[in-house]
């Protein structure tokens, strides 16, 4: 009995997909937008000739990224980017993560802003671009300073304070003991 009442839901969620156009094929551009390759890696394998600088950046991200994060960073309506650049600790609330506190590579922020931003048009950022917004944040959270340049050479040499997140507890023998993701 239960195994026709499966078949009856599976035709019928099958039928409906149909009528409603589910699970359409995307087009070959659309794909390829969304098919950024290589994965930018922590030591900076991946990343794209170019080259960004903090003021371009703060242009970029009044006219891109403000309405989302914030004027400077704060985080309204979304997450906040910008934080002393302390590591968490047990006692830092979620709300409390941000680039400067919370991110081990400077390299997996390159990678996570060109593929997830802007919201509603992720991928439409140019690698100039994602560069730029790069060097700016990390300005904003005191790693960097506002004249030095971020590119293929230099990002994956930046020194994120959050870099020691990632050793393992002696106690426990684990990463992360005490951190529970939002």
């Amino acid at each position: 009995m239960a195994k026709k009442v499966f078949f009856v839901v599976a035709l019928l969620g099958l039928a409906l997909g149909a009528r409603y156009g589910l699970g359409t094929p995307i087009s070959e551009e659309l794909a390829a937008q969304y098919d950024l390759r290589p994965v930018v890696l922590p030591d900076g394998r991946g990343l794209p000739p170019g080259e960004g600088k903090v003021a371009e950046g703060e242009r970029i991200y009044a006219e891109k990224c403000a309405s989302c994060h914030g004027a400077r960073g704060e985080g309204y309506p979304f997450n906040r980017l910008v934080a002393e650049p302390f590591p968490i600790t047990p006692d830092t609330e979620p709300v409390e993560y941000a680039i400067g506190n919370y991110w081990p590579y400077a390299t997996t922020l390159y990678d996570y802003i060109r593929r997830a931003m802007p919201f509603g048009a992720p991928g439409t950022l140019t690698d100039e671009e994602v560069y730029h917004l790069v060097a700016f944040l990390l300005y904003m959270n005191g790693i960097i300073e506002a004249d030095e340049p971020i590119n293929q050479k230099t990002l994956p040499q930046v020194r994120m304070p959050a870099r020691e997140l990632l050793d393992v507890d002696p106690e426990t023998k684990r990463r992360f003991p005490w951190l529970t993701l939002p």
